[in-house]
């Protein structure tokens, strides 16, 4: 596909921002938010009113004029101990308790440390002590005669003390605020990513439990099948089919045990993200077919790349990378101009402290106290290994600021290939609800009217025949679990697409639990945006929106200078 106009501006407003000190597109129009419907988040076995019939009830959908009532779920205490749980309280523990978040907001509080560090390296540092000397022997005096003498002196004081390349004060508080600016955008990238694996982890739970419900309705078709054969007479089902029934509840039995399976393993892997009380069997209070709007999957695709280039923390963070990769190159390019400041105190025998008390006197004397101040500045200029160790660190800082923006440009590649993956996944699987919607009602209605017929006859000649042979029911049940399962995928890869994409056009986690709050919505989505960080906190909003909240959301700000 041809690269739109929109994104062309988007991948030159972010090689303007990493060379010329511009913030993240800020030539770049922002795109206007997408006029979407109110948020959608409710089960396919309660559809919207347009979709349902004048009699349909809970758990049951009309698709296509067929109606189907839903497989009942398995309750969770039969299989150890439940833990009931919310879609909106399951991203809530998100920020809470999940560790890779945690470790990210350490990261931040890192970098911040390092920046203030960095602001202070003009100053000096303080020592504080006393320091007694001896002296037995030969010395020999400033004009150079050699003579033999004992002394002993004592100071006890104080003194500044520093050696400062004073272009390290100048461009490191430049650069580590750059890096600074990085760690806030990587927590926040960190966070998405913890969300979606959140969400992800807690639909497979959701796609488990479906499944659990479809494998046990058609196990009970299947004994059913089986119990309506056996009572054939042998001439019309021979032993051949009885056992062909009994194969095929077999099967089914084993698809119950392989669900149940699928249902622990992902309950586990949700209570480690969220770290839950381990061995519980997570039991979401929504129905397995919950489906989640957040992204119209009518939206057009160079509106929905132009914000994920626009919204993601990740370019963010590496377009600060490649500001504070350029400070370091003009740093070592002028490190010649900038001299070395050093400031000793040297009241004392050995540098350290600069005055205080002092005595002294002959042998172990220590007499004639009184005060003493004695203080060296210098300034000096390098030339590193004559020249050429400067040119060499200068062409090493100017391949590591040409390989920091491969890699911002490597991860706008990633950012657009994310979008387009995901929205291709969310507009499939939407079609794809609609046709397992579709082959649900069919493939019961064919399990109901074949056990029924089962016992029905008819005349072939001379010859009395089924209606519906054993063989065609045992494929209609098979049939059937194969339908419930696809639906079951279908709705959750839904689900977990709509959060990819979100997480793929960069928009803030915390937004999430925002739902229904009358605030303005994020660029084309259903979800609010969500409330401004307090100064000196690590802000939650993502990159571009300003103060007061808008359709675009605010870049991460650090504490105030």
């Amino acid at each position: 596909m041809t690269t739109s106009r929109t994104q062309r501006a988007a991948l030159r407003c972010l090689a303007a921002a990493a060379l010329g000190g511009l913030p993240a597109c800020a030539g770049l129009k922002d795109p206007a938010p997408i006029a979407l419907p109110p948020p959608q988040v409710a089960a396919r076995g309660e559809p919207p009113a347009p979709a349902q019939s004048a009699d349909s009830g809970p758990g049951r959908v009309t698709v296509a004029k067929a109606e189907f009532k839903l497989p009942a779920l398995p309750a969770a205490e039969a299989q150890g101990a439940p833990l009931p749980i919310t879609l909106s309280s399951a991203l809530t523990l998100t920020g809470a308790n999940a560790l890779d978040i945690q470790i990210a907001d350490e990261r931040v509080r890192t970098a911040s440390a390092q920046l203030d560090r960095a602001r202070v390296l003009w100053l000096p540092n303080l020592n504080f002590g006393a320091d007694y000397f001896r002296h037995d022997g030969q010395i020999q005096d400033i004009v150079g005669t050699v003579f033999t003498t004992s002394r002993s002196s004592f100071l006890i004081g104080a003194g500044p003390q520093a050696v400062v390349s004073t272009s390290d004060a100048v461009f490191a508080p430049l650069a580590a605020r750059q890096i600074a600016r990085a760690a806030q955008f990587d927590a926040q990238a960190s966070r998405n990513d913890t969300t979606l694996a959140v969400a992800v982890a807690y639909f497979n739970v959701q796609q488990a439990r479906g499944e659990v419900a479809g494998a046990a309705e058609s196990l009970r078709r299947a004994e059913d099948l089986v119990a309506r054969t056996e009572k054939l007479a042998p001439d019309l089902a021979p032993e051949l089919e009885i056992n062909r029934a009994r194969t095929e509840a077999a099967r089914r039995r084993q698809a119950v045990e392989t669900a149940y399976e699928r249902w622990q393993v992902a309950s586990a892997e949700l209570t480690r993200l969220l770290r839950l009380q381990p061995g519980t069997l997570v039991e979401p209070a929504e129905e397995p077919s919950l489906a989640v709007s957040l992204i119209d999957p009518a939206a057009p695709l160079d509106e929905l790349v132009a914000i994920g280039l626009t919204h993601r923390p990740e370019l963010s963070s590496y377009q600060a990378v490649v500001q504070a990769a350029l400070v370091r190159v003009k740093q070592e390019k002028r490190r010649m101009l900038y001299p070395t400041l050093a400031v000793r105190g040297v009241g004392s025998n050995t540098p350290g402290l600069a005055g205080g008390y002092f005595a002294g006197g002959v042998n172990d004397f220590v007499g004639n106290p009184g005060g003493r101040f004695s203080l060296d500045l210098q300034a000096v200029w390098e030339l590193q290994n004559l020249g050429f160790g400067n040119r060499a660190q200068v062409r090493e800082r100017e391949a590591e600021s040409r390989r920091a923006l491969l890699e911002l440009l490597r991860t706008h590649d990633a950012v657009t290939a994310e979008v387009v993956q995901a929205h291709a996944q969310a507009a499939r699987a939407a079609k794809r609800v609609r046709a397992a919607e579709d082959g649900v009602a069919n493939a019961v209605a064919t399990a109901e009217k074949n056990l029924q017929g089962l016992g029905q006859t008819k005349r072939a000649g001379e010859q009395l025949i089924l209606v519906f042979r054993p063989q065609e029911a045992v494929a209609a049940v098979a049939a059937l679990d194969q339908a419930y399962r696809d639906y079951y995928q279908a709705v959750g890869d839904h689900n977990r697409a709509q959060f990819r994409l979100y997480r793929a056009l960069g928009h803030p986690a915390q937004a999430l639990c925002q739902i229904g709050r009358p605030v303005e919505t994020l660029p084309a989505t259903n979800v609010p945006a969500g409330p401004r960080a307090e100064p000196g906190t690590v802000s939650v909003d993502p990159p571009g929106a300003p103060a007061g909240g808008s359709p675009v959301p605010a870049r991460p700000n650090l504490k105030p200078n």
